[in-house]
């Protein structure tokens, strides 16, 4: 078949959404299909967004994306983020009766909420309210909509979304993440606590800066609040964004990960930190809660620092890399994208 992803997060973004793209169609191109990713820089009108420089909306897109569309003629039409060029794909798809499939990647309405300025906190609801109708509005034409997890299933529902909901989960690459010597961190103070991911607001990177900890902390990731972070912070160690090997040899160089988030849909760095052996100490809220689902695993608590305490405490790290190659691989994934597509609607 041929398939066509369209998304408004993709190369030369680095964040969850477009990893989780570049593994399906990995997996889908060796499964025989022909894949093709539309992202922003197959435009040639584009913006940043307001203090996220490096995200690209795309300004009038819906002509050179049609033209686009009818080239490649697709079996099958992915809507994976509610942008600008999801709007445009959306369009296309009612206007010319094609069927799609979209994702539920990141929480929208609460990532809003959290962009709102303290002394603005008077917009919260209005903005909760308008933010949950945006959401809810643009995947509700959607033959089956693909979510993670089932905590985020169940909030979709409080939400009144309608929509066929099915899984679509993720995976890691075991080539790369897998336990292994500690090379990295050697004149740190231990415990090495670690964090992977954007340097930003939404993260709520800061409760882990913040948080009591008897070792070091160490922050991997680029992001719009690096720079102001590294001042206030300045105990704290602050690598840059790093990938594939380079990456790896840091989760498995520390000795547990620390996961702030209370906005994120899933979290792959999750599984990534699993899979090299490592314990995981997060809120519990969606993402965490359904993939820390054994003691072994590590600890969900509202307060960081003691869920981190226990979390080293009782991890094992052999039980979470076999939990992690278990449950979760891009195979998999990639055979739940397909047999969403292509089940039946439910009566």
């Amino acid at each position: 078949m041929k398939i066509l992803i369209i998304s408004d997060a993709w190369h030369p973004q680095v964040n969850g959404v477009v990893r989780t793209y570049e593994h399906l169609v990995e997996e889908l191109e060796a499964m025989g299909h022909t894949t093709l990713v539309i992202g922003p820089e197959d435009f040639p009108w584009r913006t940043g967004l307001p203090g996220y420089e490096e995200i690209r909306l795309v300004l009038f897109p819906y002509r050179h994306l049609k033209r686009m569309i009818d080239g490649f003629a697709p079996d099958i039409i992915h809507i994976a983020v509610e942008g600008p060029l999801g709007w445009a794909a959306r369009r296309y798809c009612r206007v010319h009766q094609k069927e799609f499939s979209s994702a539920y990647h990141t929480h929208f309405p609460k990532y809003a909420e959290e962009r709102i300025p303290h002394f603005l906190s008077f917009l919260r609801k209005p903005i909760r309210k308008l933010s949950r109708w945006y959401v809810r509005s643009f995947h509700k034409p959607a033959k089956v909509l693909l979510i993670a997890s089932p905590s985020l299933e169940e909030n979709l529902r409080e939400w009144q979304f309608q929509n066929r909901i099915l899984r679509l989960t993720r995976g890691i690459n075991e080539k790369i993440f897998y336990p292994g010597e500690k090379v990295a961190f050697q004149d740190l103070k231990r415990p090495v606590a670690l964090y992977v991911g954007r340097v930003s607001v939404e993260k709520n990177l800061e409760a882990f800066l913040k948080m009591a900890w008897d070792g070091t902390k160490v922050v991997v990731g680029n992001g719009p609040s690096k720079t102001y972070l590294q001042k206030k912070y300045p105990e704290a160690v602050f690598t840059g964004q790093k990938s594939g090997q380079a990456l790896a040899d840091l989760y498995r160089s520390a000795d547990m990960f620390v996961f702030p988030s209370r906005t994120d849909t899933f979290g792959i760095v999750l599984l990534e930190a699993l899979g090299c052996g490592l314990p995981v100490a997060a809120y519990p809220v969606i993402g965490p809660k359904d993939i820390i689902s054994e003691d072994c695993l590590g600890c969900l608590d509202e307060d960081l620092s003691k869920a981190a305490r226990v979390a080293l405490e009782r991890g094992d790290p052999a039980k979470c890399v076999a939990y992690v190659r278990k449950n979760f691989s891009w195979k998999t994934a990639a055979q739940q994208f397909l047999d969403a597509f292509e089940a039946p609607e439910a009566p």
